[in-house]
This record gives C-alpha cells, structure tokens and sequence, in this order.
C-alpha cells in the first residue's frame, strides 16, 4: 500500500495519468520557483532604477548609462526616449502630438513587458484547473477496473476491492498534488505582476508628465 507500490499495481492506464502528473507537478515547482526570483528581482530592479532616475540631471546621459539595462522599466524609460527624439526632431513640434505618441509609446512598453514576465503563468492555470479532473480520470478508470475484478473473480470482499480503489484514489491525490500549489501561486503572481504593472504605469505617467514639461520649455 505505499505509493510505490500502489503505482507499480495499477493498471497501465492508471500508471500513464500518474506519470503525466508527477511531470506536470514537477514542471510546476520549477516555474514557482523560476517566478519567484524573477518577480524579486523585477521588483528591486524597479526601485533602484527609480532611485538613480530621480538623481540623475540629464535624461539623455541617464539613458546613455541605462542602455545596456535588461530590466523592464529600463525598457519603458527608453521606449519614451525614443519617440521623445522621433517627435522633437523636426522643425516644427506638434505638442499635443507628442504627448498622445509618448503615452502610446509608453503604455505599449508597459504592456510587452508584463506580456513577457507573466508568459508562463498560463501553464500555472491550466494545471490549477485540469490536473484534478486528469486525476479524476484515473480514479474512475481505477474503479472500474475494480469492478472487473470483483465480477471475474465473483467476490466482492475488500481483499478484491481495496487495491484497486487504493490505487484509484492515489491517482487522485496526485491530481491534488499538482493542482493545489498551481492554483495558489497562479494567484499570488498575478497580484504581484499586478502590483508590477502599476509601479511601471506610474513611472510612465511620471516620466510623461517630465517630458511634457520639456516639451512646453522647449516650445
């Protein structure tokens, strides 16, 4: 009756459904833990990001020294750069043409980069929501096998029935197994790529209101 042995007693379909998830259980751990650094290092990369941009007097040697900067506000901060200098190089500036072409550029950042961080969390869902129906699967195959059992051998003690239901249940258990973890870290990430999300809209909406300031001197 351990687990070893309730899996190498079941059937072979019962077998390949634990298989699928102890790999998707596994598969899963290492996206929790592969996500949780890169959420925490998001996080302080945002706010020392944050701290050298409010030190810094000129923008343009700011964005000379952040270039190579693999962080997503870094990426939002150059996306406003760039079409700072695409806007403002003419002639002629269109000043309410390149505030809306700014908050565009920006908001479009913004959006790739939580598109990039949260690419992986749908892996996290659909185990959260299949893993125990894949289980409940293997417990119904498992039951019905022990009722093959019971009518072939004509004897319904629980000597005939408990493996096979044993081993119908475990599958079941492993379907909980790998659901569970999914499920709560699904929803503790997607609170933090939320909060992420807000900190980099707030840094666009800041650095937008700089720029337009800019824009007004200039002018």
């Amino acid at each position: 009756m351990s687990p070893i042995g309730l899996f190498l007693q079941a059937d072979w379909v019962v077998r390949g459904v634990m298989i699928g998830l102890l790999l998707a259980s596994l598969w899963t751990w290492a996206i929790i833990l592969s996500f949780g650094f890169r959420v925490s290092a998001v996080k302080k990369g945002i706010v020392a990001f944050e701290t050298e941009y409010r030190e810094a007097d000129d923008i343009d040697e700011f964005h000379r020294r952040s270039a190579a900067s693999d962080q997503p506000i870094s990426r939002v901060f150059a996306a406003g750069v760039t079409e700072w200098r695409r806007s403002t190089t003419g002639k002629s500036i269109d000043r309410g043409g390149t505030r809306d072409r700014l908050a565009t550029a920006m908001g479009a950042a913004v959006a790739q980069e939580i598109d990039r961080l949260a690419d992986r969390l749908n892996f996290l869902a659909t185990v959260g929501s299949v893993a125990p129906f894949v289980g409940l699967f293997g417990t119904v195959w498992g039951i019905m096998r022990s009722f093959t059992s019971i009518a072939a051998e004509q004897n319904s003690s629980l000597a005939v029935v408990a493996p096979g239901i044993a081993e119908a249940l475990f599958a079941t258990a492993i379907g909980l197994f790998a659901a569970i973890p999914a499920v709560i870290a699904y929803n503790r990430y997607s609170h933090a790529i939320n909060r992420v999300e807000q900190r980099l809209n707030r840094f666009a909406d800041g650095f937008h209101a700089t720029l337009s300031r800019r824009l007004e001197m200039e002018a």
